[in-house]
């Protein structure tokens, strides 16, 4: 594994995913192993188990979440929410990972400070240009919210 050139200051890149569909988890991790970083993936099959997680580690949490909307016991949105009224939480960069794009969803989660939004790309190959280009925009110092025409991102440019 090479030292990871969007995170030069981390040993290791600490990527929490929040998604209940295994095989997209599965083709996520693998995504991460052909990018070839050095990164360490956690996984949560719902915003509960997120939450919880979050609640027990604040001394380690992640560089960044990757989430999804549609899960069982608590959402996406709930979660998100949850996340970004919590002042121990609340600086975590998230990232929507979500297979669906409805316009009023992406307005939402932009309006409740979502760092970025990915529509689960089809193609392997543009999985891991998003995901690349995802770890890159959150591993800049002073992240900020984008404006909302960055805020989609889709592995190009």
């Amino acid at each position: 594994m090479k030292k990871s050139p969007a995170f030069p200051r981390v040993k290791e890149i600490n990527i929490l995913l929040a998604d209940d569909d295994e095989d997209d988890c599965a083709l996520f991790k693998e995504a991460l192993e052909e990018l070839d970083l050095p990164v360490q993936l956690t996984t949560v099959p719902n915003g509960e188990q997120l939450l919880e997680r979050l609640g027990k580690n604040q001394k380690k949490l992640p560089h960044v979440l990757f989430l999804d909307l549609n899960m069982p016991r608590k959402n996406g949105f709930a979660a998100l929410l949850a996340i970004k009224l919590n002042k121990k939480l609340e600086k975590i960069p998230v990232i929507i990972f979500s297979t669906s794009f409805d316009q009023d969803m992406v307005n939402l989660v932009y309006k409740d400070a979502a760092h970025y939004y990915i529509q689960k790309p089809v193609e392997f190959s543009q999985l891991k240009k998003v995901i690349l280009q995802a770890l890159t925009l959150v591993a800049r110092k002073n992240v900020t919210l984008p404006g909302r025409e960055r805020f989609v991102l889709t592995g190009e440019g």
